[in-house]
This record gives structure tokens, sequence and C-alpha cells, in this order.
């Protein structure tokens, strides 16, 4: 079942029960989907149909699910413009996405930069009452969202996702995790990377509460033990480096509401594990891997206290990972090789740039299935003799700092249009802060 249908379905079962919190403030599921309504009307009137992009520049906020819902009730795709980005980067974004509309909120950091479409402003007071109609089921291959990645050519690349994707993942999150209405999710993931996806959409669609954490709150650890034990969290996502600064947090320990503590973005290390498995107990965490090219995340590993290794693990559902050579001649046990993704996960390619499309999603040759493609990651991996994956590191110079992808290449570049600099070459390397 697609996002807002399943969302939907809650909020007719349910229209009492909370949905929504934010810093004391709280919308129940039935005040949620009558102002998601809304705007998916607002956004039918000025055009927004299948595959058109709707940039949302927002911060986190109760208004925040609202209009991410709105854009996929309305048919179209949403595009974050994250406000941490730089401007100039949110201003290629926005024009680089061919956005059709411009979504924002009232207030001093949501002042949309110039764009010739429409603007169109929530009202944080609440959308009046939706006609009560329910969503058009959107084919499952139109877009879901669009997302900007690193990219080495000193431009942020677009990786285009289907509904189709995304909802295979959240179905995979709910079969393994299986979220009640007891549970409590916080949202801390900054709206332009993708773990923000799930963090957003899951909680919903299985009637659970959704928690989200002020704007800025998700570098803050003590603020971050504060929101949990007020407000019952018990499923939250780390950043393997944010996780280490977290479980260093004074009173730690007392968050005994949380279940899991999912992990992506960077490798995990045993020791971090170990760490976790301390100080919350009470909590089983998972080791979770993917690129934003294929659906947030694609392979999935349990941790167990002792545990030597935290390998990435195995495919979720509905998805195949693939150890290659560099003919792209699938590897043994053992053999160390690209890991490419197949299945449903892959996103239909990056906007406006075929080219680099055709050379990262290939044409599938190992699954046998008509007309499937393969997504090169680019990262090192090797399967262990009990089938899980473990991932090794990268085949080019990509580093990931904090979770952010950084291509050096992109640094270069940006630094060579600098009319003092005649070439310009970046290398990663740890400084005494690690």
């Amino acid at each position: 079942m697609m996002i807002c249908q399943a969302i939907a379905r809650q909020a007719a079962k349910s229209p009492d029960r909370v949905a929504l919190e934010f810093e004391g403030d709280r919308l129940t599921y039935g005040e949620m989907w009558r102002r998601v309504e809304r705007l998916a009307e607002r956004l039918r009137a000025v055009g927004v149909g299948p595959d058109d992009r709707v940039a949302v520049a927002m911060e986190r906020s109760l208004e925040l699910p609202v209009a991410l819902l709105g854009v996929l009730a309305a048919g179209g795709a949403y595009v974050p413009l994250d406000s941490g980005h730089p401007p100039e980067r949110r201003a290629f974004m926005l024009a680089d996405s061919g956005a059709r509309v411009l979504l924002t909120r009232t207030g001093p950091h949501d002042a949309p930069p110039a764009f010739p479409g429409p603007v169109l402003v929530l009202d944080p007071s609440g959308e009046a009452p939706g006609d009560g109609h329910a969503p058009p089921d959107p084919h499952p291959d139109d877009l879901a969202y669009v997302i900007y990645t690193s990219g080495s050519t000193g431009s942020p690349k677009a990786a285009m996702t289907s509904h189709r994707a995304i909802a295979n993942k959240l179905a995979w999150m709910q079969d393994a995790y299986g979220l009640t209405s007891g549970d409590r999710v916080l949202q801390k993931t900054p709206v332009g990377f993708d773990v923000s996806i799930w963090e957003l959409f899951w909680p919903l669609m299985a009637g659970a509460r959704l928690v989200l954490a002020r704007p800025g709150g998700h570098r803050d650890p003590a603020y971050l033990v504060e929101v949990i034990r007020r407000a019952g969290v018990t499923v939250l996502h780390f950043v393997p480096s944010m996780l280490r600064a977290f479980l260093a947090a004074p009173g730690v320990e007392r968050c005994g509401t949380v279940r899991h503590v999912i992990c992506s973005g960077e490798a995990l290390t045993a020791e971090l594990a170990e760490r976790s498995f301390e100080r919350l107990p009470g909590a089983r965490l998972h080791n979770l891997y993917g690129p934003t090219e294929a659906a947030v995340q694609v392979t999935a590993w349990e941790c167990r206290p002792g545990d030597r290794t935290t390998p990435i693990g195995f495919p979720i559902a509905n998805v195949h990972a693939f150890v290659v050579d560099a003919d792209l001649r699938p590897l043994g046990p053992g053999e160390a090789g690209e890991l490419l993704i197949g299945g449903v996960a892959p996103a239909r390619g990056y906007l406006g740039r075929p080219g680099l499309t055709a050379e990262r999603f290939v044409p599938d040759h190992l699954s046998g299935a008509s007309g499937a493609r393969l997504y090169r990651t680019g990262d090192r991996a090797r399967r262990r003799g009990d089938g899980a994956l473990e991932f090794l590191g990268r085949l080019d110079d990509q580093v990931k700092i904090r979770g952010v992808r950084i291509e050096p290449g992109e640094v270069a570049a940006v630094l060579s249009r600098h009319e003092a600099v005649g070439g310009a070459a970046v290398v990663a390397r740890p400084d005494a802060g690690g």
C-alpha cells in the first residue's frame, strides 16, 4: 500500500489518536489528515499532478509532515530544501529540480528565494477542512520524492525515487520491527537526508505517534535525552558518530522506553555496538545500509552483544545485492568487489543527468528479471560464509563526515572556479579530533 493510502486509512480508523507531537503541541490523525486534504486541493488547483516536483522549504514543525503528505496526496513528488544548507545550494536545487510550486510556511527562516512559479504558504494555525475525499492512487512508478546528494562535478545530483521503491522499504520496516499504536518514533533527521523519509511516514502508516525534534535538536545529545524521556520515545535513528555522542550524555541510561535503535549512514563498529548495549540495555540495535539512490536502506543486520564484527547484513524484501568484479561478474564468498543493488529499490535515475544515470544504473544481467536495473554503489564489500554482507569502504575517494556524503572532486571543482585558483586538489584526512 502506498504512503498516503495507508495514512488515510489510519486517520479514518482512529481520528482522535495523536499523530504528531512537537514541543508540547499535538495533532490527531483526523486533524492532520484534514490539513493534508486541504493542502492537496490547493496544490491540485495550481496544476500539480503526477511527476510534478514541489519544493518544500520548511523547518521541523507540525506543518512539515502535513506539507510532505499534501504533496504526495496531490499526486506530486516533493523536493526538500534543507534550511541547514547554504542559500546558494538551495537556490541551485530549486532551479535544477524544475519545481512547479514552492511550499513554505510563515517565519524568518522560510523566506523563499526568487522563484517564478506559485509560492504557497502553509498557515501554522491549520489548513481549512478538506473535502473528505481519499487521495488518488499513484501509479507505483510515479515519483514520490527527489533528494539531492553529493556530486563529483561540483553540483549536487538529484536521485528520483518511485512510490513502489519507498513503499517496499516501509512495508519491510513494519514487517521487521512491528510498530504498534503505542510506539513513539523520534523524527530528528534533517528533511534533506533520506532517513527522514521513514522517520516521517512509517509511524503514521502504522498508527504510531510521530515525535518531531525541534530544529537543530538533532545535534544536541542533552536535548535528545530530554525529549526521549518526556515523550516516551521507543524508536529512533542515529548516525554512528552521533550515537557515540548521545551515549556519552548524562542521563541516557534513563531512556528506558527505547526499544529499537537503528543506525545507518556510517560504518558501525563492534565497540560502539557494545557501548550501546551497556548504556541502553533494553534496546535492540540494528545496522542498516543503503545509498540515497536505492530507497534509503537496502540491507539490515541486528547486532548482538559480544559480536566481533558488525556486517551490513542481508538484503531487505524484494531487493537484490551482488558483489562483482570490475567486469560486473559475480564474486564468491570472501572475495571483495563492488556492491550492486537491484530489485525494486533503485531510483529511476538522476534528474536531468541521462549520462550519469546510464553510468550508475546499469541493465540487470544477474537476476534474470526482464527490464530490471542495478545501481552501482561504488562501495566495496564482500559476502561472508553465512551470506551476510560486510562493508569495506569506497572504491573512489568519496568520504562520509557525520553521515554526509562528501566527494572531494565536488569541493575541488568549486575551489577551481575562484579567480585566484589555477588548480585544486582535495584530500580527506582525520584530524586530532577524529
